[in-house]
């Protein structure tokens, strides 16, 4: 069993990840940090966890651990997760691993120094409804991919949510930009090579709180919206020649609907549903890294595929401030 540790008690690691962990059938949660010792000791207590550390210094100096999951603020990914690697632990990193792609370079020296796994924490490539999508595409059950179209939106104007801090990596495109784009590049295999971009700013909170972005693979096109402050959707579709894939709920299956997608032919004459009861993406995503973690072959993402899409975001910040394209 490989035994994480948890740095932080944040939300997400709360509710979604550290429950997945535990339900998953080769790791284990060990530990909990926090920098308030009760707080820590609360949240193991909740799960059955053994150890609660009160400096995220003392778990990573401990050897009860193999490997952290982080979901620090954004801010905070980079410094935190380099400081884990130093302490020879693997690493399971929230979504964006980094803000800018030239700060991921010092992780991959970091894994690669010290011997150890960082892997930024894309739950979707490891669903069965995104390898599902990956595989139609690849035996042409769309035909020739054409455009992909895609949405994710919820609305949250909260000033002490770290989403609206721009100081902690706030902002609209780091928070759920980034899904259209890892899930675009996961299942058609491409990257793109240009991007056109309008980017809103709240007034109050300085974070982009709203991105249409237009981007450009060569034999396709990605358009996509995203936004904080709109009511909640999302939807990721592939249009081809002979037909097209819509995936119904492709993030957050529990909160925008089933985990299913529907494929329709050319003439709408004929539409197959798959539907994945319980896929449980955040297990199957703690089960895979763990499985590279202890040497097996395993596909997980990794900090060269991190580095090309925080490039595309990048892009987009570009490109949101001129007229036209701007290169990937």
């Amino acid at each position: 069993m490989l035994r994480f540790g948890i740095l932080s008690t944040a939300k997400i690691g709360r509710e979604l990840v550290v429950p997945a962990i535990q339900d998953a059938e080769n790791c284990v949660v060990t530990a909990i940090a926090s920098r308030d010792l009760s707080r820590a000791r609360d949240m193991a207590d909740r799960f059955s966890v053994p150890h609660a550390f009160g400096s995220y210094e003392e778990m990573l100096a401990s050897d009860l651990i193999d490997a952290v999951y982080i979901p620090l603020p954004t801010s905070q990914h980079v410094e935190w997760t380099i400081k884990a690697a130093n302490a020879g632990k693997h690493v399971l990193c929230e979504k964006p691993i980094a803000l800018k792609a030239s700060e991921i370079g010092a992780l991959i020296e970091a894994r690669d120094r010290n011997r150890v796994l960082i892997s930024e924490a894309y739950m979707v490539t490891y669903s069965p409804v995104w390898r599902k999508v990956r595989t139609l595409l690849a035996e042409g059950a769309i035909g020739t991919l054409r455009h992909v179209q895609g949405a994710f939106t919820y609305f949250n104007r909260d000033a002490g949510n770290m989403r609206n801090m721009p100081e902690l990596g706030g902002g609209g495109l780091p928070d759920i930009g980034v899904y259209p784009t890892i899930s675009t590049r996961f299942v058609t295999g491409k990257e793109p090579i240009r991007v056109q971009a309008n980017t809103d700013r709240d007034p109050e909170f300085g974070t982009d709180m709203y991105s249409s972005v237009r981007a450009d693979f060569g034999d396709f096109e990605l358009s996509f919206y995203i936004s904080t402050q709109l009511a909640a959707r999302q939807v990721m579709v592939f249009h081809g020649d002979k037909g097209f894939i819509e995936v119904k709920s492709p993030f957050n299956a529990d909160r925008y609907g089933a985990e299913e997608l529907e494929l329709t032919n050319q003439n709408h004459s004929q539409s197959q549903l798959f539907r994945f009861q319980d896929a449980r993406q955040y297990r199957l995503e703690a089960e895979a890294f763990s499985r590279a973690a202890k040497g097996e072959k395993e596909e997980i993402v990794t900090l060269e595929s991190s580095v090309n899409n925080q490039k595309l975001i990048d892009a987009i910040y570009r490109a949101s401030d001129k007229d036209g394209w701007e290169p990937v």
